[in-house]
């Protein structure tokens, strides 16, 4: 058994589940601290995909009482408008993902790209946040396909790594006037489907590098990323029935200029091809 990949895998499972739904880009930071343990080979990077898988899960457990009433439901107005509102949103990111997503692992899966997204997206954030912020909608319920697919354009937005998922998602939700519970949830809701199709597609896509022993570090990696995820969502939720997003973009713009700054001082040799 090999105790270090194990550890890198228990890390980044850590990182994957505390970060995927907060607007700070889990993308990113599995890319940085992948970067700092020398673990960004590609079975690495197939790595970090399918531990989203943990992620999501959480997002399934945490909402399954109003997903199956969903399910149960299908045929109703209420439920046929909330997965109609889910596929409009999830097509856009869908179709531009297949397009380009080798480009973009490419040239823009490296720390100091990333580390400018960040900088750019906490930018954006603290300009959300201060203008006023009108409330159209309520409950995710509530949103018609108009909402839908501009957030589903927004979240076009994420394909750069370190712009962050929930990021543009919730942010754009803010813009297009869903309340700040409203927004939240539908990233999370919205994060099901586009998840796993990414999850599913990478890891068909990668399947030559996968081999029985790496179970165990997938294994580690997916049950840290399901239990940190399920106590990043509660306490989002909390937080955001008191708070604004500005901390996060703070927090965005200062580990940016933090990875700038090591780069560019020789502190931290950062990856950057």
């Amino acid at each position: 058994m090999d105790w270090p990949i194990l550890i890198k895998a228990l890390i980044l499972g850590i990182v994957e589940g505390l970060t995927e739904f907060l607007p700070i880009s889990s993308t990113g930071h599995l890319i940085l601290v992948g970067d700092l343990l020398d673990f960004n080979d590609e079975k690495a990077k197939v790595f970090t995909v399918a531990i989203q898988l943990g992620a999501i899960l959480a997002v399934c457990w945490e909402y399954r009482a109003r997903l199956s009433a969903v399910i149960k439901n299908i045929g109703s107005n209420e439920s046929n408008r909330f997965v109609f509102n889910l596929l409009i949103a999830f097509l856009p990111a869908a179709i531009l993902g297949l397009l380009f997503v080798t480009t973009i692992k490419y040239y823009l899966f490296h720390p100091l790209p990333v580390a400018m997204a960040l900088i750019i997206g906490g930018v954006l954030i603290l300009w959300a946040e201060r203008r006023k912020h009108i409330v159209d909608v309520e409950r995710v319920e509530d949103m018609d396909w108009k909402h839908a697919l501009k957030i589903g354009c927004a979240q076009c937005l994420a394909l750069i790594p370190g712009t962050s998922r929930s990021g543009a998602t919730i942010i754009g939700g803010l813009l297009f006037g869903l309340s700040r519970k409203a927004a939240a949830e539908f990233s999370f809701f919205l994060a099901i489907p586009i998840m796993f199709a990414a999850t599913f597609y990478d890891v068909y896509r990668s399947r030559d590098l996968l081999q029985i022993e790496d179970l165990s570090m997938f294994a580690i990696g997916f049950i840290a990323a399901f239990v940190s995820a399920w106590l990043a969502i509660r306490g989002l939720l909390r937080y955001i029935s008191n708070h604004d997003f500005t901390i996060f973009a703070w927090y965005r713009i200062g580990f940016g200029l933090v990875i700038l700054v090591t780069a560019y001082s020789g502190v931290i040799s950062w990856s950057t091809v």
